[in-house]
């Protein structure tokens, strides 16, 4: 088996949406997350998988045959451009617009726009206004 590299650091380990519809959700995904800049992770026949996002049918072994329901994720962007283009992106690939690209008032600078998939998860991109992380992930890669 190859070297896998993971990304930690984070609050989230990894969370899994089970969805009906593969081939809309991974339309849906794929245009979103190539405006946000995170490449596909891996994929099989009834999976595929971004960084931590783990999205598969209910026929997968892991979903023992059962859907997640509505959940709510945010994607950090890097500016409000990357924010606009998503909502853009995820809007023409399937997904409901569920909050126009704006200001919200969780704190000042939080600029984010809300789609629902086709699944009805509601999806963020929140860009928090200009910081200075301390590194962009910790990597670490298991050898097998």
């Amino acid at each position: 088996m190859e070297t896998q590299s993971l990304h930690r650091g984070r609050l989230i380990d990894h969370i899994q949406l089970v969805v009906r519809d593969l081939d809309a959700t991974r339309r849906f995904y794929d245009a979103v997350f190539e405006v946000l800049g995170l490449p596909l992770g891996g994929e099989g026949d009834n999976y595929f998988w971004v960084d931590e996002l783990f999205i598969s049918t209910a026929d997968s072994e892991a979903a023992a045959g059962k859907l997640t329901g509505r959940h709510h994720l945010a994607f950090q962007a890097q500016d409000r451009a990357m924010v606009d283009a998503f909502h853009k992106v995820g809007c023409a690939a399937g997904g409901t617009d569920n909050g126009a690209p704006g200001e919200r008032p969780y704190h000042p600078g939080y600029y984010a726009a809300f789609l629902l998939d086709p699944d009805g998860n509601n999806i963020e991109a929140v860009f928090h206004g200009e910081a200075e992380r301390s590194a962009k992930s910790v990597e670490i890669r298991f050898e097998q």
